[in-house]
């Protein structure tokens, strides 16, 4: 088969961009999965054998982000062959940074202490830390003897601080100057620096290292240069403590623009310096942490790790959904002593009871545990938001109560009825039902993110299967509890 180059492909884009179903796609899905295809038919799985022309070809026409993406849809063995056939440092510096864990672990597996040394050598200190979590410490330890000192003592003081904080999201290179540094100086040392990446701010601090405020980068042009650094600098407005969490870290950022957040000690020394595109990295972990907590698995496996040990990840969650169905077989069975008639009819509205009354629960409980997780809700405001949601989650019940009676009632004149009864007795007490139902569970998914956030669980795990399956019995219950009362009214 053929190999196309990268050129071919992004011609042929406008024109293979639906699929057979219509749907639209985008360039890079498409180009994914035409370099996906082409580096799986580079490695034979059958025979676990490696096409090598092929790869260098594949290497040469993409680029490495591109390369990190597909590599890590490959097995394990096959990954380490990309980034081998990769043509400089720099391609494989961002192949390392922009693939998964588990390809980075294969690749830092394959290659030497040495190689490691020598990229960690021309990476920043912050992203050398997120390539090294991928080795055991022993390693680790063994790469920084053999490191240069500074760089090495800069990746120790990221790697300090805990996980998901400003500590860690901070790069501690960057520049600085005293006060009455000239312009002309400061533009030369940049010159003479070009291993440091982040110029689009100046930062001025004092002799003990106190942060003063900060140049842009523009302002080193458009001004003398003789003009003293203290002149043109601006005061800097928005700062954390390394300890800061990233959900804050994010919520200043969003709020306020901007384009590089400064870390402080307690004694306002200037640390380290958090990025936009840092920024970025830590939005996209908070999402996909969160959606994969709520969907009960947080499994960080590749395709091609053994199936037990995914299930495994799984199971928990499983169990729990096995433990309500059952806990709700018997919610089920335990009104079968009542007057069998019409509430025999009405329990054929069960699914559409849980569902609806689900849905909108976890509708306000998403909402809230994403507001909760960057920093939206705050102990003033809090009232403020569970009110609104409650309010949101009544009218949705009320709303669709009285839809769903009228059209319960409806299903008379097309031949569907209660079992003898009237039409008008079987809608209201469906309707009334699923009101009260979908009240049940609006508070359910207001309350349950903060009662679990204040003992100390994850709100993103408690609003996932938990929620599910504590609503599916609180529904029902609900459910039946009205259709018996109304019953005995009607009958």
């Amino acid at each position: 088969m053929p190999i196309t180059s990268e050129k071919d492909e992004m011609i042929l884009l406008t024109e293979e961009q639906k699929d057979s179903n219509g749907l639209t796609e985008s360039k890079t899905s498409h180009l994914h999965d035409v370099l996906r295809k082409k580096l799986e038919l580079a490695f034979h799985k059958q025979t676990s054998t490696v096409v090598v022309h092929d790869i260098i070809k594949i290497v040469a026409e993409h680029s490495a982000i591109d390369l990190a993406y597909a590599a890590s849809e490959l097995p394990p063995r096959a990954r380490p062959v990309i980034y081998e056939n990769l043509s400089n440092s720099n391609d494989k510096i961002a192949f390392l940074i922009n693939t998964d864990s588990s390809t980075r672990s294969a690749v830092l597996h394959y290659i030497s202490d040495e190689e490691i040394k020598n990229i960690l050598e021309e990476m920043a200190p912050d992203e050398g830390v997120e390539i090294l979590e991928d080795i055991p410490e022993r390693r680790f330890r063994r790469v920084m003897e053999i490191l240069e000192p500074i760089k090495a003592a800069k990746i120790r003081e990221i790697k300090k601080h805990q996980r998901n904080t400003a500590g860690r999201l901070m790069t501690n290179e960057f520049f600085s100057f005293a006060m009455d540094v000239k312009v002309a100086e400061a533009a030369s040392y940049i010159r003479d620096n070009p291993g440091i990446d982040l110029t689009r701010q100046i930062f001025i601090v004092n002799q003990e290292g106190i942060l003063q405020g900060y140049v842009p980068a523009r302002n080193l042009i458009v001004n003398s240069p003789h003009l003293p650094l203290k002149q043109a600098m601006r005061p800097v407005l928005h700062k954390v403590t390394a300890d800061a969490s990233r959900e804050e870290v994010v919520e200043i950022v969003e709020r306020y623009k901007s384009t590089a957040l400064t870390v402080v000690d307690s004694n306002n020394r200037l640390v380290g310096v958090i990025t936009n595109e840092d920024v970025l990295d830590a939005i996209a972990d908070i999402a996909d942490e969160t959606i994969a907590n709520m969907a009960g698995t947080a499994e960080k496996f590749s395709e091609h790790e053994p199936f037990i040990k995914r299930f495994i990840s799984r199971a928990p969650w499983l169990i729990v959904t096995l433990c309500a169905g059952l806990i709700n077989v018997g919610v089920m069975s335990s009104f079968q002593r009542y007057d069998g008639g019409i509430l025999t009819f009405v329990m054929f509205f069960v699914p559409l009871i849980t569902g609806m009354s689900g849905n909108i629960g976890i509708q306000c409980s998403t909402i809230l545990v994403r507001s909760m997780a960057i920093g939206l809700i705050s102990v003033t405001n809090r009232t403020e938001a569970i009110l609104k949601e409650l309010l949101i989650g009544i009218t949705a019940g009320t709303t669709f109560g009285l839809l769903c009676g009228v059209s319960v009632y409806a299903l008379d004149f097309v031949g569907v009825s209660g079992s003898g009864f009237t039409p008008v007795a079987v809608g209201v007490m469906v309707g009334i039902g699923l009101m009260g139902a979908c009240i049940g569970s609006t508070a359910l998914g207001v309350f349950s993110p903060l009662f679990f956030a204040r003992i100390g669980i994850d709100p993103a795990v408690a609003s996932g299967p938990i929620v599910t399956a504590l609503n599916d019995f609180l529904s029902m219950s609900i459910y039946f509890l009205i259709a018996i009362g109304l019953s005995s009214l009607f009958f």
